[in-house]
């Protein structure tokens, strides 16, 4: 469970981004985050992920108070929430494989436990055969599937889709939202922020909707015009 309780943001002077966030996010779900640029869709994000702090009100994932938790416990908890970004965030240097492990290395897992785990999350991602390429050899979409599991590879309780899809075509767009629908199904908590409508129309799902740094809508069905 996310419990986000009277969050409000505030940065130096007085530009309010987040104002008294009040949301509940059940374990399994799949909820759309969108709204317009400079919502506050990414600083809610930030602060769910303890990259920042709120300025007023508190955010609970699990038995985690985020709002509170010391600056050593947050690599625990990044290692329950994995996100994926817009441009992918990829080593240029690294092969398909060597991506994905790093997330791995980084925290001192064994390399027995890498070779493992990182086919097995490159076959839930559909790139098995794509182990030794580098990015520069894949379609957009093959990226963002490295992106994917790469922020799979910890199997993380929740996964955050900051923009996945910003820089696809429609089709190959349409392929990540089926990715991302597969591992919700499997049990990961989905937070998919975008303001595409088209991609928020494709699925029937929760959607949540952020205007000038308040909370101006909460339902589910329809169509949205962002």
């Amino acid at each position: 469970m996310i419990t986000i309780e009277h969050v409000s943001k505030i940065y130096y002077p007085d530009f309010h981004a987040l104002k008294d966030i009040n949301l509940a996010i059940n374990p399994g779900e799949f909820v759309f985050l969108i709204g317009q640029s400079g919502a506050g869709k990414s600083t809610l994000v930030r602060l769910i992920t303890a990259e920042e702090r709120p300025t007023e009100g508190k955010i609970l994932i699990g038995d985690w108070e985020v709002t509170r938790i010391k600056r050593r416990e947050a690599p625990y908890l990044r290692r329950q929430i994995g996100v994926v970004f817009q441009d992918f965030k990829l080593i240029d240097t690294k092969t398909v494989f060597e991506n994905v492990a790093f997330a791995l290395e980084v925290c001192g897992e064994a390399w027995k436990r890498i070779k493992e785990t990182v086919p097995q999350v490159l076959r839930i991602v559909g790139l098995e055969d794509k182990t030794t390429h580098y990015p520069k050899n894949l379609s957009g979409g093959e990226q963002q599937r490295v992106a994917i599991a790469r922020a799979m590879v910890h199997r993380p309780k929740i996964l955050i889709a900051d923009e996945p899809t910003g820089d696809l075509d429609l089709i190959t767009a349409k392929g990540i939202v089926d990715l991302l629908d597969k591992i919700n199904e499997s049990g990961t908590t989905l937070i998919f922020v975008t303001h595409n409508r088209d991609i928020v129309n494709m699925e029937h799902r929760r959607v949540i909707t952020l205007h000038q740094g308040e909370l101006v809508s909460d339902r589910k069905g329809g169509k949205y015009f962002i």
